[in-house]
């Protein structure tokens, strides 16, 4: 089944405390999906309640601000709905993705992967947590995301988003 046939792809980006690496993917896959004329709706969101109600990062917000992108939004917890709400959460890291799978109830909508499962260099990977490194973290994490989220709005437009390889990685 593909969603994006009857309503616009809706996708939310999940990491731990949704004011690093979640709202720098949420910007970017918008920007990749507008530009490959997929309809979508995206939003992030993080495991974590810590930062609720809090904007992204300063050192987000500067790498976004660098590469020309916004991120106006304020920190959010995962929630119930999310699994019925969301056609793809994309998960920053291992742990994320773990704690997504032990939250989602048995009939959930949402399908859950990594987001660097759409990375073309190093499929499957965690995208890893800026919030210690420093500003040159940041941009490292930044061109992770980039990669994942223009392959992953390709394959949106080209309709093969649902389609997985060899141990569920997109191929």
């Amino acid at each position: 089944m593909n969603p994006c046939l009857q309503r616009p792809l809706r996708v939310l980006a999940l990491c731990l405390g949704n004011i690093c690496r979640s709202p720098l993917a949420e910007a970017l896959l918008r920007r990749e999906l507008q530009a490959a004329g997929v309809p979508a709706v995206v939003d992030s969101a993080g495991t974590a309640p810590w930062h609720a109600g809090r904007p992204a990062d300063p050192c987000s917000r500067e790498v976004a601000r660098r590469h020309g992108l916004d991120l106006g939004g304020r920190a959010r917890q995962l929630d119930l709905a999310d699994f019925y709400e969301q056609d793809m959460i994309l998960a920053m890291d291992a742990m994320n993705l773990s704690d997504a799978r032990r939250l989602s109830p048995p009939n959930a909508e949402a399908r859950i992967r990594l987001m660097r499962d759409f990375d073309p260099e190093v499929p499957g990977a965690d995208v890893p947590d800026p919030y210690t490194t420093g500003p040159e973290g940041f941009e490292t994490v930044y061109r992770m995301l980039e990669r994942s989220a223009r392959t992953f709005a390709a394959r949106a437009g080209e309709g093969h988003l649902w389609e997985t390889g060899e141990n569920g990685r997109v191929d």
